[in-house]
């Protein structure tokens, strides 16, 4: 990465790959405005067929160089779903151009054209093999905050571990303080840490530990910054590539959002999750204070159910873990023997269909409430879930983000309960997002609702509403 102040080499390699003489009468770089580059070698000479000649300059960036990122973002992904276009000159690009290009005039038996080349670096693929990409600026340092987000129950002051990883671009060694700032009141530890790099590219894991401080529900946040040489740096980026595509970067503020949430939590309830296509659910439920182990699908044929009170499928569990497919029995056999198992939506409504993976006839359809402000209704307002271990009503419901919900089950054998009903606007309501069923001496539950997104987002509501489901089928205790 070329780092705002920094100077480099620049080599423009030309090579005569046709059966003439070819002349070279100009080589020059063409870069924005503000940086500067001087020529090191000798102008090219004429280059003989399959020969080649090489062009050296050295280029400085300036202080104020943009860096390379998006030409458009949004604010707030989870409530936004257009992107705020920052420079209309790119609005028809994918992205961006790289800053760095080179020009060449030549001429062939006395026809004259130009060429051009972007300027790139090497790096190495996931194979190890030498490739090259545009070279980008980059801000000397990169930090990012883990987690980037956090879900915390009123009146809890145990303190949080809160990993930061900056990343050193610059050349040569260089010490950076580096801070955590929280809100009024949270106590932070330690105040700030000094950090030093040998190396470009070097890596450095730093912990704070962070105690809160908070009596009411809220959203509240923490942020991270690095003091170097009277600068102040607060974003991290990532490098976004696979090997058969372009690269480019993705930047986020090293900032973890934090969801304060009036929630009561059952205590003695052992949670298994069981993945599916990926989700970030039972980080937030460890946050909240319950059990969670996560199992792996392929060893669920030999895991002993027993020492758990619920499982939950997580997302499209079905469609992505073929071992779920076969130990579906296992599962309703645990559900039989006393527990309570929670599956998510998934999207193969035929192989779902065909599976027959419900304890009583259903079939799943496409259905969904894509506006997140859609009216819920509580359809059968006297179940236990509403009310065990905390109370829900439809303002449960307000506040959430992207979407209600997704895949909810078309029909559905008569002892199973809808609970919920929703619909788009001038749409007719939907009743298959969360429907309860007892199976022997348990409970299944299948829902289309989209905790998902809810959940990592530090939603009050949704939260609460997923602690009642998970605590369906248990007489237990509860604590805050």
């Amino acid at each position: 990465m070329a780092v705002p102040g920094q100077t480099f080499g620049v080599t423009v390699r030309v090579r005569n790959s046709g059966d003439q003489e070819t002349s070279i009468h100009d080589v020059n770089l063409d870069m924005p405005a503000g940086w500067q580059a001087a020529a090191t070698s000798s102008k090219l000479p004429a280059i003989a067929p399959s020969k080649e000649s090489t062009a050296q300059f050295r280029v400085t960036v300036p202080e104020n160089a943009a860096y390379t990122r998006p030409y458009w973002h949004r604010d707030n992904p989870e409530t936004e779903g257009l992107n705020t276009v920052d420079d209309p000159r790119y609005a028809t690009l994918a992205f961006p151009p790289s800053p760095l290009h080179a020009h060449m005039q030549y001429s062939v038996q006395g026809l004259s054209s130009e060429l051009s080349g972007v300027g790139t670096v090497a790096y190495k693929d996931s194979a190890g093999k030498e490739k090259w990409r545009a070279l980008a600026v980059a801000p000397p340092f990169s930090i990012a905050i883990a987690p980037v987000s956090q879900v915390i129950p009123v009146g809890v002051r145990e303190p949080r571990t809160v990993k930061l990883q900056v990343r050193s671009v610059t050349t040569g060694d260089s010490t950076a303080s580096l801070k955590v700032t929280a809100p009024a009141g949270w106590q932070v530890s330690p105040a700030s840490e000094r950090v030093s790099f040998a190396t470009s590219g070097e890596v450095k894991i730093c912990q704070f530990q962070i105690a809160p401080s908070a009596h009411q529900e809220g959203r509240f946040a923490i942020k991270a910054s690095l003091d170097f040489q009277g600068k102040s740096y607060s974003d991290g980026y990532s490098v976004v590539t696979r090997d058969d595509l372009d690269t480019f970067y993705y930047y986020q503020p090293a900032v973890q959002k934090i969801s304060v949430v009036e929630v009561r939590i059952p205590a003695g309830i052992k949670i298994g999750y069981i993945m599916g296509a990926g989700d970030d659910i039972p980080d937030v439920l460890r946050e909240v204070g319950f059990d969670v182990t996560q199992l792996s699908a392929d060893k669920l044929a030999s895991e002993d159910l027993g020492r758990y009170a619920t499982i939950i499928l997580g997302i499209r569990a079905y469609d992505t873990q073929k071992d779920v497919v076969a130990n579906n029995r296992k599962l309703l056999d645990f559900v039989s023997a006393g527990g309570t198992l929670l599956v998510q939506y998934e999207t193969d409504t035929g192989d779902f269909n065909a599976g027959s993976f419900t304890p009583y006839p259903a079939s799943l359809g496409r259905g969904r409430v894509s506006v997140e402000e859609a009216p819920i209704k509580i359809l059968a307002p006297e179940n236990r879930i509403f009310h065990y271990p905390n109370e829900i009503s439809e303002r449960d419901f307000d506040g959430w983000v992207q979407e209600r919900g997704l895949y909810f089950l078309d029909t559905w054998d008569s002892k199973f309960t809808p609970l919920l009903a929703s619909h788009d606007p001038g749409e007719s309501d939907l009743k298959g997002g969360l429907v309860v069923a007892p199976y022997g001496k348990g409970t299944y539950i299948y829902t289309g609702y989209a905790f998902f997104r809810q959940l990592p987002a530090g939603v009050p509501g949704a939260l609460r509403l997923y602690v009642n489901l998970l605590a369906a089928g248990h007489d237990v205790g509860d604590k805050h």
